[in-house]
């Protein structure tokens, strides 16, 4: 079986490809089978452990290069101008998130057999319309309102999959992320970056700020529940996975002060004293739009649950670590 994965070299293009590699798996209702070749498609080379297995090809260069990949079985699609970003740099979210959202589906049109296609969208899809107001609980049928530049890049890849799915041109999986805490190594310019730093810094001595109020609702996912729920994505034969629409994957409600509190308990009394309050009205602005309060059935009828409390989360990040 031959998956081509775009962000290959990011972090959870990382973890997922140490999860294909580890084993066999399910691809659109299918028997599960290993990876045969595995094509890591990313601006950077991939880290030495992930490149020194014999069945991963590494790519280094933009999407635009991506007619030189073959067909494949199955294309994961993480590559990304993330939140942060994409609002800071207009032109780069659109060249990132849309022009090579739409090289990759290309590609995959090109395809002889229509591949699986797991698209990462995210929460930003969803956001507080000031003529509206907040939505209260968001559930698989709630309208996206996007009020970021990267929440409207990620809505309109997830209809370009489905008209391409519905055109025969793929079998196209959209997911919508929460949130992914806690992720290893420097921060990056997503928005919502520092609801990882709060816990990263402080377990490793360092000083962190957290820019939103302790009592700010926020959802999210560890790590490997969102990798779990892309690779369900995957598996699911066409009629299990139903309607093209996105399917939102769960996630934990809580805040950054519970998550203060959590981290206590787990790294020991006292460790949340290097979190300093310090509100910033531009992360604010971003991360106070989105919706924090889910019901994700679609998702949980795949077998997909949200992490039990945030004291999970910072034990897996610090078995991980």
């Amino acid at each position: 079986m031959r998956v081509l994965i775009t962000g290959g070299a990011g972090f959870l293009g990382t973890l997922l490809a140490r999860r294909l590699l580890a084993g066999p798996h399910a691809v659109g209702g299918a028997p599960a089978r290993n990876v045969t070749e595995l094509v890591l498609f990313d601006l950077v080379a991939p880290g030495p452990d992930v490149a020194a297995d014999p069945r991963v090809r590494p790519h280094v260069g933009d999407l635009g290069a991506l007619g030189s990949v073959g067909d494949v079985d199955a294309v994961f699609h993480l590559a990304g101008v993330v939140s942060g970003q994409a609002e800071a740099d207009f032109d780069l979210g659109l060249r990132t998130n849309l022009d090579g959202t739409r090289a990759v589906l290309e590609r995959a049109r090109a395809h002889r057999v229509p591949p699986v296609l797991v698209f990462t969208s995210s929460l930003a899809v969803f956001g507080r319309d000031p003529a509206i107001g907040p939505v209260d609980v968001v559930d698989d049928d709630t309208l996206p309102r996007p009020q970021s530049s990267y929440g409207f890049q990620k809505f309109i890849g997830e209809q370009l999959v489905a008209d391409y799915t519905r055109r025969g041109y793929l079998r196209g999986r959209s997911v919508r992320l929460m949130t992914v805490a806690v992720r290893p190594g420097r921060p990056n310019a997503a928005a919502s970056g520092f609801l990882s730093g709060i816990i990263r810094e402080p377990i490793h001595g360092i000083p962190a700020v957290c820019p939103v109020a302790p009592d700010l609702p926020v959802a999210l996912s560890s790590p490997g529940r969102a990798i779990e729920g892309i690779l369900a994505a995957a598996a699911a034969s066409d009629q299990r996975w139903g309607s093209t629409t996105a399917m939102t994957l769960p996630g934990l409600a809580t805040t950054p002060g519970e998550m203060a509190a959590a981290l206590d308990r787990v790294a020991g009394p006292r460790t949340s004293d290097l979190i300093s309050w310090t509100p910033d009205p531009a992360v604010v602005a971003i991360v106070g739009s989105w919706p924090a309060r889910f019901r994700t059935e679609r998702a949980a009828a795949l077998g997909l649950r949200p992490n039990a409390d945030f004291d999970e989360v910072v034990r897996e990040f610090l078995a991980s670590a």
